[in-house]
């Protein structure tokens, strides 16, 4: 295998399917580093909805309510509804992309994630709110007050901006998407949400 490969996983840490598809994922990367060690996983921001202090439509508020339905269903993944009565929710996903892109610096981006996801899906609490995001810092281990002034910085604001413009060079439809890069090339991955064979054995595939 070329020193060169890595597979990229493209998501929002708000993507609904992104918390549905975590249990899969989790298992493919596993099934990755036993089969192919040298391989490089990288986590890559896609950036669904940018800032906005706007209260979400009521009919966009259905639609994704109806949407955590559909995954629950379809997938088995668990979802508080809570959430649509407890919060005001906004679409903009852009806050918490920012604290994802902090917490990788400490090497905690993962960690992150699933503290975002478990506030949002399970505990009704909204990542669209930098007080969700901050709580969400500290109980991975992220000093409160350095990570408050990194979220309001504008140098991650635009690091942001960096890597959604790289991310929209990729053969990406929608999150979350897994991409591989070998000898220069970006090749789209299948994704199933179920079964993690079908996307390691594109990758395989791929790698020769």
């Amino acid at each position: 295998m070329t020193d060169s490969a890595r597979l990229i996983y493209v998501y929002d840490p708000m993507c609904s399917w992104c918390w549905g598809y975590r249990p899969t994922w989790l298992a493919l990367q596993q099934q990755l580093t036993a089969q192919l060690p040298e391989l490089i996983i990288e986590y890559r921001l896609g950036g669904l909805a940018p800032d906005s202090d706007v209260a979400m439509p009521k009919d966009m508020q259905q639609f994704l309510s109806q949407t955590w339905h559909k995954i629950a269903s379809q997938l088995g993944t668990e979802f508080n509804y809570d959430f649509w009565q407890d919060c005001q929710p906004r679409r903009s996903t852009y806050p918490a992309c920012r604290a994802c892109l902090i917490a990788r610096e400490y090497g905690l981006e993962q960690a992150m994630i699933l503290a975002i996801q478990q506030a949002y899906y399970l505990q009704a609490k909204n990542p669209s709110d930098n007080d969700t995001l901050i709580n969400a810092a500290v109980s991975i281990g992220i000093e409160q007050a350095a990570f408050t002034e990194r979220l309001l910085s504008e140098e991650v604001n635009l690091d942001l901006i960096s890597e959604l413009e790289a991310v929209h060079q990729l053969p990406v439809r929608g999150f979350p998407s897994l991409v591989l890069e070998v000898n220069g090339e970006a090749l789209g991955i299948p994704l199933d949400y179920l079964n993690p064979q079908t996307s390691l054995d594109a990758v395989v595939s791929a790698l020769g």
